[in-house]
């Protein structure tokens, strides 16, 4: 059954069978890329990829770590949050090289042999203080033969293997660290508790070394006056010594003149035994004359008797009686004085013999004096002279040692006050870097480790490779593409244009109607189609649904004012818009210059509708259909009129 449609470039008729493929075109266009392109980690077991580990497994404190196996291990048990694996397969170069040259394997990852030293070098350089680290590289292979996506998909899926495993490393290396910084925290703590201990006996110490000059000065003053009274004792030592031995000297003479008096007392010629001798003299004299004197008073005493009855007168005998009287007297002193010379005689001589042996005896002990005077001062008051001496100059010595002291003492204690004030700042800087140093438990180094390592997460799809935005941007080019199919099939405007009677407006609508019924039922089916692949909420999909209806039609007004403006040209723009489009919603690192073409485009507000609804995606896809159908009732109106020379060549 035909339709009063016409056809374009052809007088055969346009049948329902041409509309409905016309209407199907686009969905089927639309759902092989939507069910090609949507969620194809969903398939990942379909692609074959070969696993070549040449890692060799290096030793850390004598445990051996083999991270090229673990890699290949965690890349073929994949990631418990996807559904799907790729299908590896453990092989080695030859296999690997050969299934990827015949189409077996779709992508080779290679560990190559420094994998583990590589990759442990950078927590090696910080338990050894030092080296070079080294970044672990993996390889991944693909055929040149090999489909688009298939090496995106194999090197992301290995990038992320990849990047699990160093943040696993860096979660190590970075949990040691941050245990370190702990036990460097309770160490400089432990250093800060011995700085403040040091500055605290520090300043005790200066305390202690600021009362040392004090009495460091002391210690000289009296060393010094010690050293004035030695050189005083010794200068009168030194007197003393000589004035012992001119003692020594007259004891010695002494001495000597005693024993010389002890020898002239014992001489028979010498005066004092003649004082002996006279004194023996004397007594016998003076005995005598008392016998003598005695007699002579008898004899008087006689005559005294005889003269009182004598003639003789009374005068001579009163006389004779006075001399009778003075010579018994006499007798009587002469008989004492014979006593007292007998015994002055044997007392000079007895004191003679004592005194001559204590005389004797005396000398011994004045000559034996002399000696132990000459002894006492050489012997004794010489050295002590010279000891005193010695004493002075030591003093001196410890005088100038002791105000050294005190100098010396006074530099100390400013020198300790420092120390003490340095250490207590040290104390204090120590306590200030303890409390700075975090300090972590093991679960905290575990799970700070856990962040430091992977800061940065997403909650972005990663199971949909063209991102949420791709089904919009298939389903605006799949509804371009149903436009443009439209005018390939059916005409801009009628072959009548130039001999009808309608208005060129009237003429363009009815032209336009069928092909805005087809974009119109061409959205809807779209719509109803990617609600299977993608699942909208009904929100949603009203928005979706109603954004590719309205889209469908303009795109057929736009696409029938490019064929009724340019002709066959207009259809060539209309494939280039489409490329266009599909190049600018793909990726955002176009040209700047392609990126503002595709801005301006028609297909750029549906894209933006179908994204998520909004009034001025609406209101743009309006004005271009209004543009274009003001453009193609234009374009009609230009061909309504002609030349004779037209008329007669047609």
């Amino acid at each position: 059954m035909t339709l009063p449609i016409e056809r374009a470039r052809s007088r055969k008729p346009i049948t329902w069978v041409t509309i409905l493929g016309i209407l199907l075109l686009p969905a089927a266009i639309g759902g092989v890329l939507v069910s090609a392109l949507h969620n194809p980690t969903e398939r990942l077991d379909s692609m074959t990829a070969a696993i070549v580990n040449l890692d060799e497994p290096v030793e850390i404190d004598g445990q051996v770590t083999p991270l090229g196996r673990q890699l290949a291990s965690g890349l073929v048990e994949g990631s418990d949050d996807l559904d799907s694996n790729l299908t590896w397969v453990i092989s080695n170069e030859d296999d690997a090289a050969e299934g990827l040259a015949d189409g077996e394997y779709q992508a080779v990852i290679t560990i190559p042999e420094d994998f583990s030293a590589a990759a442990t070098s950078a927590g090696q350089a910080v338990s050894d203080g030092g080296g070079e680290p080294q970044k672990a590289i993996i390889r991944v292979t693909t055929p040149d033969d090999g489909l688009v996506a298939d090496g995106l998909i194999t090197g992301q899926i290995a990038n992320v293997a990849a990047s699990a495993l160093g943040t696993m490393l860096s979660e190590a290396t970075t949990e040691n660290i941050l245990v370190g910084f702990t036990t460097i925290g309770d160490q400089i703590g432990e250093a800060a508790s011995g700085a403040l201990e040091l500055a605290e006996g520090a300043r005790d110490a200066a305390t202690g070394a600021a009362a040392i000059p004090d009495g460091a000065t002391q210690i000289a003053t009296g060393a010094s006056e010690l050293d004035t009274g030695a050189a005083s004792l010794a200068t009168g030592l030194d007197t003393i010594a000589s004035n012992t031995r001119q003692i020594a000297t007259g004891a010695g003479q002494l001495g000597a003149g005693l024993s010389a008096g002890a020898a002239a007392l014992t001489d028979p010629a010498g005066e004092f035994q003649q004082l002996v001798g006279a004194a023996r003299t004397t007594s016998d004299q003076a005995s005598a004359a008392a016998t003598d004197t005695a007699t002579l008073a008898r004899d008087l005493a006689a005559l005294v008797a005889q003269c009182t009855g004598s003639t003789a007168s009374a005068t001579f005998c009163a006389d004779l009686t006075a001399a009778a009287g003075r010579a018994g007297t006499a007798a009587t002193s002469a008989g004492t004085a014979s006593g007292y010379a007998t015994n002055v005689a044997s007392g000079i001589a007895a004191t003679g013999t004592a005194l001559s042996t204590q005389l004797s005896t005396a000398g011994t002990g004045a000559t034996q004096l002399q000696t132990g005077l000459d002894q006492l001062a050489s012997d004794g008051i010489d050295q002590s002279a010279a000891g005193a001496r010695s004493l002075a100059s030591g003093a001196g010595q410890l005088s100038t040692g002791a105000t050294e002291l005190a100098t010396g003492a006074t530099e100390l204690a400013t020198g300790l006050d420092t120390l003490a004030t340095g250490a207590g700042d040290l104390a204090g800087g120590l306590r200030t870097a303890s409390d700075s140093l975090p300090s972590f438990s093991d679960g905290e180094s575990t799970s700070i480790a856990s962040v430091i390592a992977d800061p940065v997460s997403t909650d972005a799809a990663t199971d949909e490779i063209f991102g949420p935005t791709a089904i919009p941007l298939l389903t605006a080019v799949v509804l371009w593409v149903g436009g443009l199919a439209s005018f390939l099939v059916m005409r801009a405007h009628t072959a009548r244009t130039l001999t009808s009677r309608r208005p060129s407006a009237a003429l363009t609508l009815r032209a336009f109607a069928p092909a805005a019924l087809l974009g119109a039922g061409q959205g809807l089916l779209l719509a109803i189609i990617v609600q299977f692949v993608a699942a909208y909420d009904a929100g949603q999909w009203w928005a979706f649904a109603g954004t590719a209806v309205l889209a469908g039609i303009v795109f057929a007004a736009v696409n029938q004012a490019l064929v009724a403006v340019l002709g066959g040209v207009g259809r060539w723009v209309s494939a280039l818009v489409a490329v266009v489009a599909v190049a600018t919603g793909l990726i955002s690192t176009v040209p700047s210059w392609l990126s503002s073409i595709g801005a301006a485009l028609p297909t750029a507000p549906a894209f933006a509708g179908l994204i998520a609804g909004n009034g001025s995606a609406i209101a743009a896809l309006l004005v271009w259909g209004l543009l274009s159908l003001g453009a193609t009732t234009l374009a009609v109106a230009l061909r309504r009129t002609t030349s004779a020379e037209a008329v007669l060549a047609s």
